[in-house]
């Protein structure tokens, strides 16, 4: 369009020129006949005046020719800016009606040209994602399995540190699975009424499970929410997680809603973030645990959502994350 758009002006800039040379050809000839009606003819004084050429002013356009066996005059042929303005005119509406049929047509072939060539990489991801839950899908009868049979050992030998661990690693598989599948979906459909307080208390004892060391606060007040349930629960399960798993040792994290504001602020005491404005990047990560897919996935709930997410942190301090929860609190 920009290439299209430069020739047209060069065709313009062309048209013009022929119109200026036209015209100064037809005042040539009326400097024989001296007939012509489009032109004002005036006799000038001569001066240092430049012959043959096309010269304007704010009221015409006009030319000087010489007169025979004179010695005092020149002849001035003159036309009018308004009819100048109204030769432009015409050529400008006809050049801008060739260029937008050429647009129109350069607009089309492109749109063809880009589905053409888009189509393959199109095909290849959709293959890409169908495969992918393919996968989690399979997924689910191993680890089914890997839980009945724990179940069942845990029946037979009682409690046990290795089968306590065998579980966490479940749950780790789980959670990641969730990830991938959250990745995958839309979660902007099918909201449903719940309260916020419930739903953080049982994610706690589940994360508590997998970090006994970490001291986990949160007070007690009443919020219902209006969204998707599951998508919400993987936004803060992540966010629970991370908070434990890159937390100091015997470290604290503490759950604050404030049913004012409407928000949800987790903070906690770890060992904070070098770059906040990176931590949504997908594959970003600052520590050799964890695929930096997370807080990505936090981060793409959260815009499906309408969820505000701000986060600040001091390394070697702890960083606080917070969710507003504003669009979400009306139905």
């Amino acid at each position: 369009m920009l290439l299209s758009g430069m020739l047209f002006y060069f065709q313009f800039a062309k048209e013009q020129k022929r119109l200026n040379d036209t015209l100064l050809s037809q005042m040539r000839l009326c400097s024989f006949s001296l007939t012509c009606k489009d032109f004002k003819l005036d006799f000038i004084l001569k001066d240092k005046q430049q012959l043959y050429t096309l010269q304007s002013d704010k009221d015409a356009y006009f030319s000087f020719f010489p007169i025979s066996q004179s010695d005092e005059y020149f002849l001035k042929f003159s036309y009018l800016q308004e009819k100048y303005a109204k030769d432009i005119s015409k050529i400008e509406e006809k050049v801008l009606q060739n260029f937008l049929f050429v647009s129109i047509i350069i607009a089309i072939l492109s749109t063809l040209f880009s589905l053409y060539a888009l189509y393959p990489l199109r095909s290849a991801l959709h293959l890409t994602r169908e495969f992918v839950r393919d996968i989690l899908h399979d997924f689910n009868t191993p680890l089914s399995t890997l839980r009945l049979n724990i179940a069942m050992l845990k029946s037979d030998v009682g409690e046990n540190t290795k089968i306590e661990r065998l579980e966490q690693s479940i749950e780790t598989t789980l959670s990641l699975q969730e990830n991938l599948r959250s990745y995958l979906e839309q979660h902007a459909q099918n909201p449903e009424l719940f309260e916020l307080h419930s739903l953080l208390e049982s994610q706690i004892l589940q994360v508590q499970k997998l970090y006994p060391k970490i001291h986990f606060t949160l007070e007690k007040k009443h919020l219902e929410l209006f969204c998707n349930r599951s998508a919400f629960a993987r936004i803060t399960d992540n966010l629970l997680s991370n908070a434990a798993k890159y937390n100091k040792k015997n470290g604290k994290v503490h759950l604050y809603i404030d049913i004012i504001r409407k928000e949800l602020v987790i903070s906690d005491t770890g060992h904070g973030i070098k770059n906040p404005q990176k931590i949504f990047r997908r594959f970003y990560t600052e520590h050799t645990q964890g695929m930096g897919i997370g807080l990505h996935i936090v981060q793409k709930l959260c815009d499906e959502m309408g969820i505000t997410v701000t986060v600040k942190s001091q390394e070697k301090k702890g960083s606080h994350f917070t969710l507003s929860l504003s669009k979400l609190t009306h139905h």
